[in-house]
């Protein structure tokens, strides 16, 4: 390896990472600057220069990476959640798909002129989505609850249906190109085999994974090294038998394990996510730098004409078709009309079936990857632009939403919980103690078993409907950081609880964490001994006859004002530094001592008992 091989190799990877960085620090979608970053460093500067970098093993590796990209959509494939959506996304899988793989191909044969197996491949690529571009779009409008659910679902669930439509589809090209003019009966055979040998290798796999897993055949630092490993060897003994069937056995391998319950596979996900981000930003560098000015200009406006059919007519038609009758307004359905962002799938599979049909000499084939990176660009860049003033629009935006996420489920945490849900607002608490969840779950409140800092466990959160987070754990850098990563998405309604140790505390700066709940003196330990020793919960309405002054002189330091609802519904946290005066009409919550007792005051008694 000479120096600009390895300068070209390591340009990737820092490239790729810092236009993730950049994405994040001004939350704007990674995928564009992936895309911008490859083309600049490709084609503009001839920085990197794949074809010479990798030779012949980039079409291994493409194929490798888009194995193990397709194995994390299975695995964020459940089923369960599939059955329990009410319907509306086994519709849009079962009927939109379908609708929008007929449509883009159509458009593709009759606008692009590509031969009919380009245009059914290329229709069956841009049938998927992707929840890595859905879900910040979802997280920034933060629409509605039930076009948001259903959107972020199709998300998840879309990809590993449009990647196995798009192997099918290949896999009838290749099988045509060796045999010739195939038959009906020769298709079907052929997608049949393909769906067997890949459900084979992938069950016995996922068998295998499990096996050793519920053995403890190996150390628990290795589960995710054994399961990477099991990936690539159940893709490349797949293809060994029937070529193509690979990627079908990755991603029915995802799904089994996803949805199997004899061992757990969270550490598997956890690992998944450090992976994907490091390969998905190296392999959308790679890919975008092999793109090169005439293939783009030979593209002409028949594809700007070909993205808009997408936008305008395809996905419209696929999403009407499927909500029919579905009970969806108008608004919610032309919301729903209008948002199916192409990423990283789409751009992955396109790239992979392109080398290799390139290299058989198929007509066509070299149009796949610019056409597919123009609708991806396209349709990330105009609907990020203008989703959020539809929805405004539409009056599907939730302006001020009212729930609320907590980050501990504990004993006293429940109660407030329980307070707070009594009272009609929506509460979801997070907690890794699944004792806690399992207490939380049989009081009759929605808990979830998870780190709030594991991407996973958001995604499967409303956070559209989340207008407040409260960090209620006795771990004070943890509740900091939950803090700093809940504020990027719900704005600065994120508290925490004041630190035991406050000289420690005081390095964490005030605009990295959140403000702090109720009283600087109220912290974990305290409020554990203040619910030990039987305080409990009470909240008082404010009126003409019983006003703010009249509740202080009532109960004067026994009471420590933990909320305020005011006159329009809305939640009020209340905190260290706040100045407000509850007014008449408010609802004040509070945590009230036992008689002859206060936690705040002069009398605290924190050893007592």
């Amino acid at each position: 390896m000479n120096e600009h091989q390895l300068l070209s190799l390591a340009a990737v990877i820092v490239l790729g990472i810092t236009a993730q960085w950049i994405a994040w620090r001004f939350r704007i979608p990674a995928i564009l600057l992936l895309l911008i970053f490859g083309f600049l460093a490709g084609p503009i500067f001839g920085l990197v220069q794949p074809d010479q970098l990798f030779g012949k093993t980039l079409f291994p590796l493409v194929s490798l990476a888009v194995a193990i990209i397709l194995f994390e959509g299975g695995l964020s494939l459940k089923i369960s959640e599939l059955r329990e959506s009410g319907g509306i996304i086994n519709r849009i899988i079962l009927i939109g798909a379908p609708v929008s793989w007929v449509l883009a191909s159509a458009a593709a044969y009759y606008l692009l002129h590509l031969n009919l197996e380009m245009s059914l491949l290329l229709g069956a690529i841009l049938v998927v989505s992707g929840p890595t571009v859905v879900i910040p779009l979802l997280n920034h409008v933060r629409p509605t609850s039930r076009v948001a659910s259903v959107l972020k679902w199709e998300g998840i669930m879309i990809d590993p249906v449009g990647a196995t439509l798009a192997v099918l589809v290949f896999e009838t090209i290749l099988a045509e190109e060796e045999l010739g003019l195939l038959t009906l009966s020769d298709i079907v055979q052929g997608i049949f085999m393909t769906l067997l040998i890949g459900s084979i290798v992938g069950a016995i796999g996922a068998a295998i994974l499990v096996w050793v897993f519920q053995r403890r055949w190996v150390p628990h630092h290795l589960d995710s090294a054994l399961a990477l490993m099991m990936v690539l060897a159940a893709f490349a003994v797949s293809d060994l038998i029937l070529p193509e069937s690979g990627l079908m056995a990755v991603t029915l391998m995802g799904v089994i394990l996803a949805n199997q319950n004899r061992v757990s596979v969270k550490h598997i996900v956890a690992f998944k996510e450090e992976l994907g981000i490091l390969l998905l930003s190296s392999l959308f560098i790679v890919l975008a730098s092999r793109l090169q000015l005439a293939q783009l200009a030979h593209l002409g406006w028949g594809a700007v004409v070909f993205l808009l059919v997408l936008l305008l007519v395809v996905r419209p038609a696929s999403a009407f078709l499927a909500t029919v009758g579905s009970g969806f307004s108008w608004r919610e359905r032309i919301f729903l009309a209008w948002m199916a962002p192409r990423g990283i799938v789409a751009a992955s599979v396109a790239s992979l079936f392109a080398l290799e049909l390139e290299e058989l000499g198929y007509h066509g084939a070299e149009e796949l990857v610019p056409l597919t990176f123009l609708v991806v660009v396209g349709t990330v860049a105009i609907y990020g632009l203008t989703v959020k003033p539809l929805a405004t629009y539409l009056q599907l935006r939730q302006k001020d939403p009212q729930g609320v996420l907590m980050m501990g489920a504990h004993a006293w945490a429940r109660q407030v919980a329980e307070k707070l849900q009594a009272i009609e607002f929506e509460v979801i608490l997070v907690d890794t103690n699944q004792s806690n969840v399992l207490a939380a779950r049989m009081a009759g409140l929605t808990a979830v078993s998870g780190s709030i800092l594991d991407e996973d466990v958001l995604e499967k959160l409303p956070l559209e409907r989340i207008g407040h987070f409260l960090a209620l754990t006795s771990n004070n850098e943890l509740n900091a950081l939950a803090a700093i990563r809940l504020k990027e998405i719900i704005g600065n309604r994120v508290y925490q609880l004041a630190s035991s140790r406050q000289e420690k505390s005081e390095k964490l700066r005030q605009e990295m964490r959140g403000q702090i709940l109720f009283d600087r003196k109220l912290d974990a330990e305290l409020l554990d001994f203040c619910f030990d020793q039987g305080a409990e919960l009470r909240h008082t309405k404010l009126t003409d006859k019983f006003t703010f002054a009249d509740y202080q002189q009532e109960y004067g330091e026994t009471a420590v004002p933990l909320f305020l609802i005011d006159a329009n519904s809305h939640l009020v946290v209340c905190t260290a530094k706040d100045e407000t005066l509850p007014r008449i009409g408010d609802t004040v919550i509070s945590m009230i001592a036992p008689t002859g007792r206060t936690y705040l005051g002069e009398q605290l008694e924190l050893t007592e008992g």
